[in-house]
C-alpha cells in the first residue's frame, strides 16, 4: 500500500465488495459458489491494486421509499420512450435539443452518481458532464424548446435527488430538504 494511501476500513468498503461481486456473478451468468468466491478474491484484489476513494454512506436506507422511487421510475422510462418515439416520428431532425446544467443539492459522490444515472436512464436526457466540485450535473435533453422546458428537465432531475436523498441521504441532507419544502409551501 502507498504511504499516500488512506486506510479504508472493511465494513466501510463492504458494499463495494458485494457489488462487484455481484457484478461478475451477473457477467458470468452464475451464481454457483465457485464463481462467488472467485469474485469475491477477484474484487478484494482489484480494489488493493486499483485505489478507489470509499464511498461515504449516510448509514440510512428507507426500503419502502425505494421500492417506490423504483416503480416510478419505471414507470417514468416506459412514458419517456413512448414521447421520445413520438417525437422522432413527428418532429423528426427538427427537434431542439439543449445542454442543461442542473445544479445539484447534495455534495456526495454517492447520490450525484445516482442522479446521474437515473437521469440518464430515462429516455430523452443523457448526462454529458458532472462537476464534482460543484455537484452539478450536465445533462443534453431532447426536444427543449424553451426556457420553460429547461425550468421543466431541471425541476425533474432535482426531484430525481429528492427522492433518492429520502431513501439514502444523510440526515442533514434530508432536514435540509424537508425545510426548503417547508419554505416552498410557506412562501
Amino acid at each position: 500500500m502507498s504511504p499516500h494511501r488512506k486506510k479504508i476500513r472493511f465494513l466501510q468498503e463492504l458494499p463495494l465488495l458485494i457489488w462487484l461481486v455481484l457484478v461478475w456473478a451477473v457477467l458470468w451468468q452464475d451464481f454457483s459458489p465457485g464463481t462467488l468466491v472467485f469474485g469475491a478474491l477477484l474484487a478484494l484484489a482489484v480494489t488493493r491494486v486499483f485505489y478507489l476513494p470509499p464511498v461515504q454512506l449516510s448509514g440510512r436506507f428507507n426500503v419502502f421509499r425505494a421500492v417506490i422511487f423504483t416503480a416510478e421510475v419505471l414507470v417514468r422510462m416506459a412514458w419517456a420512450s413512448f414521447q421520445v418515439s413520438l417525437v422522432a416520428v413527428f418532429q423528426g431532425p427538427k427537434v431542439r435539443n439543449a445542454v442543461l446544467r442542473v445544479p445539484l443539492r447534495s455534495h456526495s459522490d454517492l447520490i450525484l452518481t445516482a442522479v446521474g444515472h437515473v437521469s440518464s436512464w430515462i429516455p430523452g436526457s443523457m448526462v454529458v458532464d458532472v462537476d464534482r466540485s460543484t455537484s452539478t450535473l450536465y445533462l443534453h435533453a431532447l426536444n427543449v424548446r424553451s426556457e420553460a422546458d429547461a425550468v421543466k428537465v431541471r425541476a425533474d432531475v432535482r426531484r430525481i435527488e429528492a427522492k433518492l436523498i429520502g431513501i439514502m441521504g444523510t440526515r442533514a441532507e434530508l432536514k435540509d430538504l424537508k425545510a426548503e419544502k417547508a419554505g416552498e409551501v410557506t412562501a
